[in-house]
């Protein structure tokens, strides 16, 4: 019963979080990014990285293929200061590298990606499948934890303007990413949801769960 309320209230929050996104982006009825265009940037720009597709051919480099054009956006633009505002994203590589587009390109960038088709990773600790299964649909009720599909959903397809995909991703990426919200080294995330969550989690369960979601479809 217990674990049934948390994840219903996190599955809640998550709505509520997302329809507030969503709500506001509606709002400023901002115009679709032209793919085309994004193209152009990513094969002088962004290949090196991220691959000619978004298929980055480095574990430390996220796949962005099929990504939601919104949260790319999100990503840009918290990579980029504004104002003489430090970035709400911290990224040697990326601070550099985003600084020089506007909004416009931002949004052919995400366009792009968004239309390209991710090469999936596949799960490779057989040991650590079943902890990582068991944290990714049911969280851990005894130390509040909740469950990562209440956001993500049950494939690891994300929802969009809000939670990415991240079904199928580099376990060495994500792994990354959760230690980053855990140690607030990245702190981008709306209402602190993923720092409240990773600080919660232990080397070994980031591990596990980090490489049971590159094998999610």
């Amino acid at each position: 019963m217990k674990r049934s309320l948390l994840s219903c209230l996190l599955t809640l929050l998550c709505a509520i979080t997302a329809f507030g996104a969503q709500a506001s982006g509606a709002a400023k009825a901002a115009p679709q990014g032209d793919a085309a265009r994004g193209q152009a940037i990513v094969s002088t720009v962004c290949v090196a990285c991220h691959g000619p597709d978004g298929n980055s051919p480095l574990a430390a480099n996220p796949k962005l293929a099929g990504q939601h054009p919104e949260y790319l956006l999100k990503q840009m633009k918290n990579f980029k200061s504004a104002d003489g505002k430090p970035p709400e994203r911290v990224n040697a590589i990326m601070n550099g590298m985003i600084a020089a587009y506007d909004e416009g390109q931002m949004r052919d960038l995400a366009a792009y990606f968004a239309a390209q088709t991710r090469k999936d990773e596949t799960a490779k600790n057989r040991e650590t499948i079943e902890l990582g299964q068991k944290l990714y649909r049911g969280g851990d009720q005894a130390k509040g934890l909740p469950a990562c599909a209440g956001c993500h959903g049950p494939t690891g397809a994300g929802m969009p303007a809000q939670y990415p995909r991240i079904g199928g991703q580099f376990a060495e990426y994500t792994e990354a990413q959760l230690k980053g919200f855990r140690d607030g080294v990245r702190a981008n995330d709306p209402n602190k949801m993923m720092r409240m969550v990773a600080i919660k989690m232990t080397d070994v369960e980031i591990k596990a769960v980090s490489d049971y979601i590159a094998g999610l479809r």
